[in-house]
């Protein structure tokens, strides 16, 4: 472990209390989910806070009045709605007589997407700030997920546990249309995309809709289609009606509703966020079931939307190894994991180490399967 340095940080009780220019001065404006708008948005719709798990903990580092580095940080009392799974070690710490819960958790509620996590010029003074909230408050443990790759060696540095995990994401190659696109694929694969693509369209007709396109009726539509989805997926939506209301207030311009319509009436729906230069797809959901129409709106779609607006990539969220047939690809992505007791510290790291061999072995199988012409 990193020597320890003397370091003034602020705890705050939520986001919402910086004001929107000074957290977006430090977070940027390429990602949408480090906006003010999104994660004030989560305050305000009670998505976190409350009985939720996810308590607001920004920590702050500041000259005068003014925050000069910052984390989205989070007291959990659980696990749920982070994509890293550590309920294994949540079971060996609790079963050596330990409480795993509270720990602190650096990260964008609910959004598995790589980004930067300590905001700001002082990374260091983040991490020393988070290191102390977990030891003078008996934490189990600290963890920051879905960093982005130039932040990983900060919390090398500081000797937190390095953790990989996979996503598959689409890469725009420079393409000029999504038949571009089909091209570079075998000609096997190609065929089989077409298919799906017209068994899903059949009878069906598509819109998109972005900013002030996407009126009240669509938003009834989209949470109509969150709540079957959550329902399903994880027992209960993690996201409040109000948050789809808040995001629509703050940042509309920065959504991608895709649509399928039958007579008019939607039967299915993507809701994206729009990057700098990636799509991200995080909710999808629908009211008929239709062969291969979750693969045409969330990832044909999203590809064609992407090539026509320039977009280096689209995101399309966590797990899926199917997304591999349909041209994306897989990638690392790394969490970190600050475990303040040496024994469960030792036992943690030979598990990351055991699970790193494995996914590395894991991604290059895939690698031999991409869909891809090999000429």
């Amino acid at each position: 472990m990193a020597d320890r340095e003397t370091v003034t940080a602020r705890i705050g009780g939520a986001i919402s209390e910086v004001s929107a220019a000074q957290w977006d001065a430090l977070a940027g404006e390429d990602d949408p989910f480090l906006s003010h708008a999104f994660l004030s948005a989560l305050e305000a719709s009670h998505s976190v806070g409350g009985r939720s798990g996810w308590s607001p903990l920004p920590i702050l580092i500041e000259e005068g009045d003014c925050p000069v580095a910052a984390a989205p940080a989070y007291l959990k009392s659980n696990s749920q709605g982070e994509y890293v799974f550590d309920h294994g070690w949540a079971d060996a710490w609790q079963r050596a007589g330990g409480d795993y819960y509270p720990k602190l958790q650096i990260a964008v509620p609910f959004t598995p997407v790589p980004g930067r996590r300590l905001l700001g010029c002082r990374p260091n003074e983040l991490l020393l700030a988070a290191e102390a909230i977990a030891e003078q408050n008996g934490l189990s443990s600290a963890h920051a997920t879905f960093i982005a790759d130039a932040e990983l060696r900060h919390f090398h540095d500081r000797g937190w546990l390095l953790r990989e995990g996979i996503q598959y994401h689409w890469f725009n190659r420079g393409y000029g249309s999504f038949d571009d696109f089909l091209a570079a694929l075998s000609s096997r694969k190609r065929k089989a995309l077409r298919k799906e693509r017209a068994a899903a369209r059949e009878g069906l007709e598509f819109v998109a809709l972005t900013g002030s396109e996407i009126r009240p009726e669509h938003w009834e539509a989209v949470w109509t289609f969150y709540q079957d989805t959550g329902r399903r997926k994880w027992g209960r939506p993690y996201l409040t009606r109000d948050f789809f209301d808040q995001v629509n207030a703050s940042m509309a311009e920065r959504l991608l509703l895709l649509l399928a319509t039958r007579d008019g009436r939607p039967i299915a729906g993507a809701l994206n966020w729009i990057g700098a230069d990636t799509l991200y797809g995080r909710y999808w959901g629908a009211t008929e079931e239709v062969p291969f129409l979750h693969f045409e709106l969330c990832y044909y779609q999203a590809i064609e939307w992407a090539i026509t607006h320039g977009l280096r990539s689209v995101q399309a969220g966590a797990q899926g190894e199917h997304k591999l047939a349909r041209g994306y690809e897989p990638v690392i992505t790394h969490s970190a994991h600050f475990i303040p007791n040496p024994s469960f510290r030792a036992a943690v790291n030979r598990f990351v180490d055991e699970e790193r061999a494995a996914i590395a072995a894991e991604i290059e199988a895939m690698r031999q399967d991409l869909p891809f012409r090999r000429d």
